[in-house]
């Protein structure tokens, strides 16, 4: 779809981010470097919720910069600038979930794991905190493990999709253009997502633990 000029001048008196990458799109190399300070840790934070593994989370955030970078001359802004950045990353996980797949790098758990205990690691926790009081306070790097244990039963497309909504706060319209779908498939998925992490928490929730108070 072509990007009308009152589009992208509109995108760019409204977005800093925008004019950045403008500067950028002239070769300013302070321009991509601010950025990079910006976005970063962001992006590895995604790529980590989304891939697993940390080290790969960075690989991949400086394979996004890198196709920032590569495209500079040819960008022309359609949208928000976080908006076409996730566009970038969405594509860059996405290629990189379909690579481990044919190279069969990705293992997924089964069984009983010889009897030690229920396959769900929801269920680990939940097992173990049933012996405790039914009202007793979580820390927060334990709660940060099940929230990250209830992702993980997300399928790609549903993590991606919650991820930008909670973590980045984006709208459904942004999501909807960084992920390539129409706003209404994304309250759809959005919806499945809610109930499926619902699902996959109840087992812990059942225990009368509780989030720790603010």
């Amino acid at each position: 779809m072509s990007i009308t000029e009152s589009t992208a001048k509109r995108y760019e008196l409204q977005d800093p981010d925008v004019r950045l990458m403008l500067e950028v799109r002239d070769d300013n190399a302070a321009a991509f470097e601010e950025l990079m300070l910006r976005y970063q840790n962001r992006l590895i934070n995604l790529m980590h919720h989304l891939m697993g593994r940390r080290d790969q989370a960075e690989d991949l955030a400086q394979e996004v910069f890198l196709r920032v970078y590569r495209s500079r001359k040819s960008y022309k802004p359609g949208s928000k600038f976080s908006t076409w950045l996730y566009t970038i990353a969405n594509n860059v996980a996405s290629n990189a979930r379909r690579s481990m797949a044919r190279r069969k790098e990705i293992h997924i758990d089964g069984g009983d794991e010889g009897g030690l205990g229920p396959a769900n690691p929801l269920e680990r926790i939940a097992k173990a905190a049933s012996g405790q009081m039914p009202a007793r306070v979580i820390d927060r790097a334990e709660m940060g493990e099940v929230v990250r244990l209830a992702m993980e039963t997300l399928n790609d497309r549903q993590r991606m999709a919650v991820l930008l909504s909670k973590f980045e706060e984006m709208s459904y319209a942004d999501i909807a253009t960084t992920m390539g779908m129409s706003v209404e498939a994304i309250k759809s998925l959005l919806s499945r997502a809610r109930a499926n992490l619902k699902v996959a928490l109840e087992p812990y929730l059942e225990q009368g633990a509780r989030p720790p108070a603010e």
